[in-house]
């Protein structure tokens, strides 16, 4: 569910007319709705309400925008982070440090330097070098850096090669078979609290079966990691919860997944730590845009918009499916392909696909572009980098500026010589 509807014909995000956004602040633009945030943030606290211990962290990735993080933080949220500056982020939106997990298969010295000093709740080590390195900077400060490692289950989401995380073959934590020896050699190390275990298999997932299957290896190696000694406290359990993008496309609910989780982590004995970030911020934005021509082709016609691939990547990149509506529809309907003004033919959002009857100087929208879309977004083309408004029932502000192209050649320099 979101809260961007029509009224009298004409597209709104809660209250606010999109059309007045618009023109206010100029296209193309982000809008996200705090009302589905919220809903969606005490939608999955409710659906956990049930397990014994729970901790649940935004993937700031999915959607960085202090406001949009301060919404969240104040519904009880923390963050997981992969890189110094989402940490940095996650503060200065008000989330406790003690509430911040740091995820990433690369995080520098300095990163984990940044984690000790601002005292973060948990690191996720996904080398045993990596966890040498943190015990020793730990260990050198008379510290003790609270940690869990990071597990490969070898589980195929079942999603995109490029958001599968879980496989053998990908970058991303220690192999399971592996794991018992890790742990045993990093739990000995002056510095570091290895408390547990964490896994994250991929991201959009629509059905429940792969998280199922990871997190009854995770249980076994649980087990196993008890019956030789360790003290296991806290399992990590990731994100990846997927949101319908099609109409009528249906994933899992968060009540599914929270019985879910119930029923395989019974008797675990742990704080469960859960990472969404597509299922809470995804259908809570769109993307604005303004049809600049519908230009006749060989085959069917394209609809040029002004939004591109460096304000929403997904398309270009993963193939992703984005509904596209005009803002004030006549109810007529044509097939036509969508593409933005970047010199790229993949700058393309869809081919052939039944559309909204729309012509030059129409409004309108790209949905369920709330996560991976501003955070993606880029100046390529010397394209001005898009703007980010957020709406509160008849109230909205901007909270990231368009920022132009005279603006990033300011952060640029020509020396002397190449003059």
């Amino acid at each position: 569910m979101d809260h961007f509807n029509r009224k009298n014909g004409v597209l709104h995000a809660e209250d606010v007319a999109i059309p007045q956004i618009a023109a206010d602040v100029g296209t193309p633009v982000y809008v996200y709705s705090t009302a589905t945030l919220e809903r969606h943030a005490q939608v999955l606290k409710a659906a956990l309400a049930d397990l014994p211990r729970v901790h649940i962290a935004f993937a700031i990735k999915a959607n960085p925008n202090l406001a949009v993080l301060g919404v969240l933080a104040r519904n009880g949220y923390g963050a997981d982070v992969v890189s110094g500056g989402e940490l940095k982020r996650a503060l200065a939106a008000g989330m406790k440090p003690e509430d911040i997990v740091f995820s990433g298969v690369g995080k520098t010295r300095r990163e984990l330097q940044l984690g000790l000093d601002e005292g973060i709740g948990q690191f996720n080590i996904e080398l045993e070098e990596e966890g040498a390195v943190l015990a020793e900077l730990a260990h050198a400060q008379g510290k003790i850096a609270p940690a869990v490692l990071r597990v490969n289950p070898d589980v195929d989401a079942g999603t995109h090669a490029k958001i599968s995380t879980g496989k053998a073959e990908n970058k991303f934590g220690v192999a399971i078979d592996s794991a018992l020896g890790i742990f045993d050699r990093l739990s000995k190390l002056p510095g570091l609290n290895l408390r547990g275990v964490a896994i994250h298999i991929g991201s959009q997932l629509k059905t429940l079966d792969p998280l199922e299957a990871a997190y009854k290896r995770i249980g076994e190696l649980v087990a196993e990691l008890r019956a030789a000694g360790h003290d296991i406290t806290h399992v990590d359990l990731g994100g990846g919860l997927g949101v319908p993008y099609r109409p009528g496309e249906t994933v899992s609910s968060a009540e599914e997944f929270g019985a879910m989780v119930k029923r395989v982590t019974q008797g675990w004995d742990v704080t469960l730590m859960f990472e969404p970030g597509r299922f809470i911020c995804g259908n809570a934005g769109v993307l604005v845009t303004e049809v600049i021509w519908v230009k006749p082709a060989s085959g069917n016609p394209y609809v040029i918009v002004d939004a591109a691939m460096n304000d929403l990547a997904r398309p270009a990149l993963y193939d992703a499916y984005h509904e596209f509506e005009a803002v004030e529809p006549t109810g007529e309907k044509f097939v036509a392909n969508i593409a933005g003004p970047v010199c790229e033919t993949g700058d393309t959002f869809a081919m052939g696909r039944e559309i909204d009857v729309v012509r030059s100087g129409d409004l309108a929208i790209f949905r369920t572009a709330g996560a991976y879309g501003a955070t993606m977004a880029s100046t390529y083309n010397s394209r001005p980098l898009v703007p980010e408004v957020l709406v509160s029932g008849d109230k909205y502000a901007v909270v990231a500026d368009r920022i132009q192209a005279e603006t990033i050649m300011g952060a640029e320099r020509v020396p002397e010589w190449a003059r």
